[in-house]
């Protein structure tokens, strides 16, 4: 757990003001200076290669490290489809969630599957896990919309390409108050566990039915709304709690919590470099900023007292107050972004990855993410790099050979990376889960 605020934040009000000028610079030149976004960007040279179409809304992306180059794409609508090593995606998906999972709408939804993560010795054991919306069950409030499950799956012992639908096991539920911001993201850290992101739980600004007074759900140490969850899926059933867990002691908190104070971490990702492991995270702001933290064990990332670095208002969500607190209500400090930018940029930050692969050395070593959309109304997401530079982080878009100012006319979804370290991006041109236009890139090195 970090005693101190991160000193290293930069917020981007205006990326074609801000985004790749020293951090010195921006510090003299204020808001006033009016600066242009150089033409030519470090990230030349970079191009989406169309890996796989004909998906709804495909949302989390992951490759078994067992040889066969394939790909898992999780789509909205309720299938885990299969990109086999040729790059042909398969007609048959290898697990179909829809009848279990509740309806969603097809104009807009934040519910339905969400994500999935394989186990580290999956090529072994062909265990994986992923996280959906279903109806609410007997034990969540009647006022709430829905469940959200973590379950686990066994591949077929006879069909490499096919779940056993009789090994399903329901590992852990969560009840939602709206339809939005149920997080979603899951994955393996080094240590063996599995993490798994929790958004508040929906509606606006942290209230409402199913939400904290006054605090909200992301102060609460007593719910599982917005937080980071980490637990252990090869102990006792349905899990274990790790023992160096922040709360595990704590009678008044959730065991399962390993950082809080989120909104909505839709996608999160693990850099490992060396013996060395960064967890990256992106959380969804409010009505002001996005913002991307570097979490550790403990962290309070503020929401709701803060949006990003901004104090924040839940009475007056567009105005950031001149002061709020420091730290939270058990005294811990509340950590602070590593990067930062408004609306003016984008609504929705989708987390990346670091690369880390061979075939684009101009992003090596460089977190590669994007936004949602510049709005709902038109499909004009983008993509961008951040780079560390003595512990401060910058941003750029990412130039692509056919958009040099990284936007794209598609909504960004998410993100993926396969055994290689390659990344890829998966976009759709409908704001909500419906027709076939969802499509799978990977990023390479233009011709």
């Amino acid at each position: 757990m970090r005693s101190a605020q991160s000193a290293s934040t930069i917020r981007v009000t205006n990326l074609t003001l801000l985004a790749v000028i020293p951090v010195g610079a921006i510090i003299a030149l204020g808001i006033g200076g009016c600066p242009t976004l150089p033409t030519d960007s470090s990230n030349a040279g970079v191009s989406m290669k169309l890996i796989a179409s004909g998906f709804t809304s495909p949302v989390a992306l992951v490759a078994p490290d067992d040889g066969t180059s394939r790909l898992f794409v999780a789509d909205l609508i309720g299938l885990l489809r299969v990109i086999d090593g040729k790059g042909d995606l398969l007609p048959d998906p290898l697990l179909d969630v829809r009848d279990e999972m509740i309806d969603i709408s097809p104009n807009y939804d934040e519910r339905g599957l969400l994500g999935i993560a394989l186990h580290p010795d999956f090529a072994d054991n062909g265990r994986f896990f992923v996280y959906m919306s279903v109806p609410k069950g007997p034990d969540t409030p009647s006022d709430f919309d829905s469940d959200t499950v973590l379950l686990e799956y066994t591949i077929d012992e006879n069909e490499a390409d096919i779940a056993d639908p009789t090994s399903r096991r329901e590992i852990l539920r969560i009840g939602q108050p709206q339809f939005n911001h149920n997080g979603g993201q899951l994955a393996f850290g080094a240590d063996g566990y599995l993490y798994l992101g929790v958004g508040d739980g929906g509606n606006a600004n942290d209230e409402g039915v199913g939400h904290t007074p006054d605090i909200g759900n992301g102060q609460d140490k007593t719910t599982l709304r917005g937080k980071l969850l980490r637990i252990d899926v090869d102990g006792k059933e349905p899990y274990d709690i790790p023992a160096d867990n922040p709360f595990v002691d704590d009678p008044n908190a959730r065991g399962e919590i390993f950082a809080l104070g989120l909104r909505n971490p839709w996608r999160f990702s693990f850099d490992r470099n060396g013996a060395n492991e960064r967890l990256f995270v992106a959380d969804v702001g409010q009505n002001q900023f996005e913002e991307l933290d570097i979490v550790e064990n403990g962290d309070n990332l503020g929401w709701p007292i803060r949006e990003a670095s901004a104090c924040f208002s839940m009475a007056a969500p567009d105005n950031s107050p001149a002061s709020c607190a420091e730290k939270d209500a058990d005294g811990a400090t509340l950590v602070g972004p590593v990067l930062e930018y408004g609306h003016d940029t984008g609504i929705s930050i989708t987390g990346g990855f670091v690369y880390r692969g061979i075939g684009v050395p101009s992003l090596a070593k460089k977190y590669v993410f994007g936004d949602f959309s510049g709005s709902f109304s038109t499909p004009s997401g983008r993509l961008f790099t951040a780079t560390e530079t003595s512990g401060v982080w910058t941003m750029e878009p990412l130039a692509l050979t056919t958009a040099p100012d990284g936007k794209l006319e598609r909504f960004v979804l998410s993100f993926g990376v396969d055994a290689d370290g390659e990344i890829y991006v998966l976009t759709t041109a409908n704001v909500g889960p419906n027709g076939e236009t969802g499509q799978v890139h990977q990023l390479v090195t233009a011709e």
